[in-house]
C-alpha cells in the first residue's frame, strides 16, 4: 500500500480519483476542482491524503490545515512565518459535508494510521495533533484507541430514513399539529403572489456572490462557533457548486428577482445532504425553512432514496418532520500518538 499527500493548490488530480469518486457515490464536495477551489479560498486548506493498493484508490482523507487565528486571512504556503515554526493542527473534516472527513472502501485502522503518519510527515515538527471531527458513532472504533480522546458531538446529526412509500405515509406519520402545519406551509406559500419559486439541478440563473453575501449575513445572526475551522463560503465556490448537475437549488425570491432565501441540496443515490440555507430576517417568512425541508423529504420519497441528512442545527424542529439524531463524535490525537 502506497500513501499520498496532495495540495489541490498545487497538485492535479490524482490518477484514478474520478473513478473513486464515482465507485463510492461521494457528494459533490469530493470533486477535485471545487477542492481545489476550497483550498484557494481557504485560511486553513485542505489536503488530500489517498491510500492505493496498487494503482486502485482503496481510501481518501480531507485534512484542515489549521493554524492559530493570528497567522493572517488566507492560508500561508509553508509552515514558516518570519522564521517561527508556528504549530498546525490537522483536522480530519470535510467542513461542507459535516461527518464525512474519511471514506474507506478497503482495510481498517491500519490504513488509517499510515495515513496520519503520511500526514505527519508532510507537515512536520509543525503538526502538534491531529482532530477527527463529527465522526459518526459506527465508525470510531476504526480511530480511536489507547491515548486518543474520545467525546461525543451535541447536539447530534439530523438524519431522515425514508420508510414511507408516499407522501401520504409521510404526513400520515406525523403528529396532527406538523401535518396540519406542513399544509398551511403549503397554502401560504403557493398563495403569495409576492414570492417566486423556483428549483432545479444545474442551475446557471443565480449569482454566487448574492447566495454566498446572504450565507455569510445569515450565519452572522447566530454567531461564530467555537473551534469552527471553517473559512466563509465564497462567491466562486458557490457558484460552481450550484451549476453542478447533482446538486439541486431551491431559490424564494421576491418579484424584482431579490433572493429571500435558499438552499442546496446535494443529490446522491442512497443518501442525499442538505448543505446550505440561508434567509433574510424576515420573520413574516420564518416558514420557508419549514418549506424547504418539506420540498428536500417529498424528493427523497419520490425517487426512492434510503436517507436525508440535514445537519446538526435546529433538531428538535427537524423532529417534528421525521428526522431522528445519529450520534456523532470528535477524537483527539496527539502528537506524540498519530500514526499508532
Amino acid at each position: 500500500m502506497t500513501v499520498s499527500v496532495l495540495d489541490p493548490r498545487v497538485d492535479p488530480e490524482p490518477f484514478g480519483w474520478t473513478d473513486f469518486q464515482r465507485r463510492h457515490h461521494l457528494h459533490a464536495p469530493w470533486d477535485y476542482a471545487l477542492l481545489t477551489m476550497e483550498a484557494w479560498l481557504s485560511r486553513h486548506p485542505p489536503l488530500l491524503v489517498i491510500a492505493r493498493s496498487g494503482n486502485v484508490i482503496v481510501a481518501a482523507m480531507a485534512v484542515l490545515v489549521c493554524a492559530p487565528a493570528r497567522a493572517g486571512r488566507y492560508a500561508r504556503p509553508r509552515p514558516f512565518l518570519g522564521g517561527r515554526l508556528l504549530p498546525r493542527v490537522a483536522q480530519v473534516y470535510q467542513p461542507w459535508l459535516g461527518g464525512e472527513g474519511f471514506v474507506l472502501a478497503d482495510g481498517g485502522a491500519e490504513v488509517l494510521r499510515a495515513m496520519e503518519r503520511a500526514v505527519r510527515s508532510r507537515l512536520g515538527p509543525a503538526m502538534v495533533g491531529m482532530i477527527y471531527r463529527n465522526v459518526p458513532e459506527s465508525l470510531v472504533p476504526l480511530v480511536s484507541g489507547r491515548g486518543r480522546l474520545v467525546r461525543p458531538v451535541q447536539p447530534a446529526a439530523s438524519v431522515l430514513e425514508n420508510r414511507w412509500g408516499s407522501e401520504d405515509e409521510w404526513l400520515a406519520s406525523l403528529s396532527r399539529n406538523r401535518r396540519k402545519n406542513v399544509r398551511k406551509v403549503d397554502r401560504l406559500v403557493a398563495a403569495d403572489p409576492t414570492l417566486v419559486v423556483r428549483s432545479g439541478a444545474g442551475r446557471s440563473d443565480v449569482d454566487g456572490a448574492e447566495l454566498a453575501g446572504l450565507l455569510r449575513t445569515h450565519r452572522t445572526k447566530f454567531g461564530t462557533q467555537r473551534f469552527d475551522p471553517r473559512t466563509p463560503v465564497g462567491a466562486e465556490y458557490l457558484s460552481a457548486v450550484v451549476r453542478r448537475p447533482d446538486v439541486h437549488t431551491l431559490t424564494y425570491s421576491d418579484v424584482d428577482g431579490r433572493v429571500l432565501a435558499f438552499s442546496t441540496y446535494l443529490d446522491h443515490p442512497v443518501a442525499p445532504v442538505l448543505q446550505f440555507w440561508a434567509s433574510r430576517a424576515d420573520g413574516a417568512r420564518a416558514h420557508l425553512y419549514f418549506d424547504c425541508h418539506a420540498r428536500a423529504i417529498r424528493h427523497v420519497i419520490a425517487s426512492g432514496r434510503k436517507e436525508l441528512s440535514a445537519g446538526r442545527a435546529m433538531f428538535e424542529q427537524k423532529q417534528t418532520l421525521g428526522f431522528g439524531a445519529r450520534p456523532m463524535c470528535v477524537v483527539g490525537v496527539p502528537g506524540p500518538v498519530v500514526g499508532r
